[in-house]
């Protein structure tokens, strides 16, 4: 298999509405050298990381736009260009290499423009590399879109939000409370030779300065760490659970939320986690066993409140509502490819949803935390601020903390701030 043809392959399939974990997950098993994963998986996030870069330098280097039906094409030039641009591989390597790639692609006509495409940019590499800084789309690695919605409604923090997006994310991990302090995890990676410090906004957090695999991360399969971003951490400290509460996690996957509430609190009178979609499942049965937890799991829509609530009411509910994912494009690049503007009103009509069907669910006194990894207030402040004014019986219990920016309702954590993803909080309490 040649890795670049792989990788175009699954860019093309990107760049058509699919999800690049997904893919990725599925088309790296056939390969068995390590060395090969990791490559084809550089390339690709690499690529949807700067695809609009990439875009606009090869719509200065063709003399005409390439049609719909020869998208595979388009995929292979970026991949070419992304080596060129931005990998240590030499060029006459990755030149050859992709040209290689388009011979497999049964279109004659596409090694040469490959080959030509590749080489022109070699010859004005510095005078094309200068002349796109002019083009936001370019110098920014956004499509215009995001780029106006995020300079709307983060006016003095936008070029820092986009900045942080194409960022590297760190190595954000979590100690399991329940089997050891955060200091002993330290010692314990520093007694093999790997260097860490703490995430202070959270209890638990903590950083590695060098990604490894998890699988040999220091007790991981344990169950004494799990990889976790430090905004995602501060979920279950927001929810404030204690013994003898019932809880629910609505919209549960991956799970780390919910095997976080379970650490902090081993002594809950029950803990649902709810999850829609059945192949996520899984994800949370895995985390669940690994750390030794429990929990009851449904497979069901957290919405459809009569297809699996047993009549029990909740002392805390956490709302990890479904987003455009706007905070966590540092982690996910593709979400600049797949979501589209009309995507944020259609999000926010879901997440108003879900907050009707599970406000029944809380006892009087208890607590709902929502959340969401979006940037856009449209999800957020303005999901809750509706919900307030439909509810008088729902009051806001207010965020004292020094994290983030302190929004009309809620705080809002913006990606790169503290070394964490975007995020949104707020807590609301039901009157007695």
């Amino acid at each position: 298999m040649n890795l670049r043809l792989m990788a175009a392959r699954i860019i093309d399939d990107v760049t058509n509405g699919c999800s690049l974990l997904d893919v990725l997950s599925s088309s790296l098993t056939s390969l068995k050298d390590a060395r090969d994963r990791a490559f084809v998986q550089a390339v690709c996030y690499g690529v949807c990381r700067f695809y609009s870069r990439l875009d606009v330098v090869l719509s200065q280097l063709l003399k005409k736009p390439m049609k719909a039906k020869d998208s595979i094409v388009h995929a292979l030039l970026c991949v070419g260009l992304y080596q060129l641009m931005d990998m240590r591989v030499p060029p006459h390597a990755a030149v050859d290499e992709t040209v290689k790639a388009a011979d497999k692609l049964n279109q004659p006509w596409a090694r040469g423009l490959v080959n030509a495409i590749l080489r022109e940019y070699l010859r004005h590499k510095a005078k094309i590399d200068e002349t796109i800084q002019a083009d936001p789309e370019s110098e920014y690695a956004h499509p215009l879109w995001w780029i106006s919605s995020i300079k709307k409604v983060w006016p003095a923090h936008w070029q820092a939000i986009l900045q942080a997006n194409n960022a590297y994310p760190p190595f954000a991990l979590r100690v399991n409370q329940r089997r050891m302090t955060r200091e002993q995890y330290l010692e314990k990676l520093q007694a093999s030779e790997l260097t860490a410090h703490i995430i202070s906004e959270t209890q638990m957090g903590i950083i590695l300065d060098s990604p490894m695999a998890v699988e040999t991360l220091p007790g991981f399969s344990a169950g004494e760490v799990s990889v976790q971003d430090g905004a995602a951490q501060l979920a279950a400290e927001l929810l404030d659970v204690h013994a003898g509460q019932r809880v629910l996690d609505a919209c549960a996957a991956p799970g780390g939320k919910l095997t976080h509430i379970l650490e902090r609190e081993a002594h809950l009178a029950a803990c649902i986690a709810i999850e829609k979609e059945a192949a996520r499942m899984s994800s949370i049965k895995e985390n669940l066993t690994r750390l030794q937890l429990q929990a009851q799991c449904i497979c069901d829509d957290a919405g459809e409140v009569k297809g699996w609530w047993d009549g029990q009411l909740f002392d805390r509910i956490l709302l990890d509502a479904p987003c455009s994912a706007s905070g966590v494009i540092r982690r996910h690049p593709d979400i600049k490819l797949l979501r589209q503007p009309q995507d944020i009103g259609a999000m926010a009509k879901q997440q108003a949803r879900l907050l009707e069907s599970l406000w029944p669910l809380l006892k009087p006194g208890g607590m709902l935390v929502y959340a969401t990894c979006s940037i856009f207030p449209e999800e957020n402040v303005g999901v809750m601020q509706a919900f307030l004014a439909a509810h008088p019986e729902a009051q806001e219990e207010p965020i004292l903390a020094e994290w983030g920016v302190m929004c009309e309702v809620g705080r809002q954590i913006l990606p790169g701030m503290c070394e964490m993803d975007g995020f949104y909080y707020a807590r609301v309490k039901k009157s007695n």
